[in-house]
């Protein structure tokens, strides 16, 4: 029986000894010592996967609460600028009664002047009178000319001194009214000015809200950031990793603008989605724009999941799938958060296979690994 354990472990031996970087492809110490590298290189790629997975996690729950903080900081815009308006209004309001109030003030002063001009000409009315009463009334007949003349003389008298006191009644009533007006206008103006204090309250408590809000609304979107910098920075080093357990010691990187659409070739990545549901410069798209390519049928799998679902997808409609690679299949791996998937252009007599590839490096670039160990893929045989 072999001793698989020892086996790995002296293998382990030889790679520290000579430093050995990429022992999947260059050391073929039984099938028992590649699955065992494999298995480990895919996990400590897998952790990458967990990481990210993790961030995005986060980073979607910090999005979460700051699109509620971001609604909750229109709510209070919403309602400092209604208090606004409501205050505006109000200050609009107190000038123009304080203004009535001034028109009111100036209107019953110039009824108190005239209140008292009037009461002067009463005053020297009744003086005059009151020196025409010391003549006697046979006085006054002999100076008339007659008595129609002296009657109408009398009559005058009353009738200047009555129109005189109804003058001050209506100028005094008058200027009552202006009065009593000018204070309920003053009772208003100040009620007005007890409300436009409370609602500036209002407006500053709803200002320190959305003050508080944004902060924190600015808080996680640092977050936000800075877990993005972190996924970028292990994608990168996913990218390294990956790039050794899929590259077959050796990645080719070009431009296969020329078998890849152009627009979708050119375009950025992920700006425009395929024929079959996938974005552009994907390694789904790439690989169901081959089997089309190729003549054969690519079912759309647009929205049903990354590419560790192939298989499955595969399996529900009936296309074949197992762990013997043929030229032409789909390589699918399930690892990590999103899979991966490659195109077999060749199967190599050592038992490794030629394959073709978009974003193994996570930027949306083709590239083609001449010796890729099978691992832990498994391929879809499109009919």
């Amino acid at each position: 029986m072999i001793d698989g354990g020892a086996i790995i472990r002296k293998a382990l031996m030889l790679k520290q000894k000579f430093k050995i970087r990429h022992s999947i492809s260059t050391i073929f110490v039984g099938s028992i010592l590649i699955l065992g590298l494999i298995a480990g290189g895919l996990a400590r790629a897998d952790q990458f996967d967990e990481q990210i997975k993790a961030l995005q996690q986060q980073n979607d729950t910090n999005q979460v609460a700051v699109n509620q903080l971001a609604a909750e900081a229109a709510s209070y815009q919403d309602a400092i600028d209604k208090l606004s308006a409501q205050i505006n209004n109000l200050r609009q309001a107190i000038l123009d009664n304080q203004r009535q109030s001034s028109e009111l003030q100036k209107q019953i002063e110039e009824q108190q002047t005239e209140l008292a001009r009037q009461r002067r000409i009463l005053g020297e009315s009744i003086k005059t009178m009151y020196l025409e009463g010391e003549i006697s009334t046979l006085e006054i007949l002999a100076a008339s000319k007659d008595l129609s003349e002296f009657v109408d003389r009398q009559q005058y008298r009353n009738s200047v001194q009555s129109k005189i006191k109804t003058t001050v009644e209506k100028i005094t009533q008058l200027k009552l009214e202006l009065e009593e007006k000018q204070r309920q206008i003053q009772i208003l103006i100040k009620e007005q000015q007890s409300q436009q204090t409370l609602l500036s309250a209002d407006q500053n408590q709803q200002n320190e809200l959305l003050a508080y809000t944004e902060g924190q609304k600015a808080t996680y979107n640092e977050q936000i950031k800075n877990n993005r910098s972190k996924i970028s920075d292990l994608r990168r080093q996913q990218a390294i990793e990956n790039a050794r357990l899929f590259g077959g010691g050796q990645i080719i990187q070009t431009s296969r603008c020329d078998i890849y659409p152009q627009n979708w070739c050119n375009a950025p990545m992920d700006s425009i989605v395929d024929t079959w549901g996938m974005y552009n410069r994907e390694c789904v798209s790439w690989t169901a724009y081959r089997v089309a390519a190729s003549g054969r049928y690519m079912p759309y799998w647009g929205g049903r999941g990354n590419a560790n679902q192939w298989d499955d997808n595969a399996r529900a409609a009936g296309i074949p799938v197992d762990r013997d690679p043929r030229v032409g299949d789909v390589g699918v791996s399930n690892s990590g958060y999103y899979g991966h998937t490659v195109y077999v252009e060749a199967v190599n007599g050592d038992g490794t296979i030629a394959v073709s590839q978009f974003n193994h490096d996570w930027n949306g670039t083709y590239s083609f690994a001449p010796r890729m160990p099978i691992g832990n893929l498994v391929f879809i045989h499109f009919p």
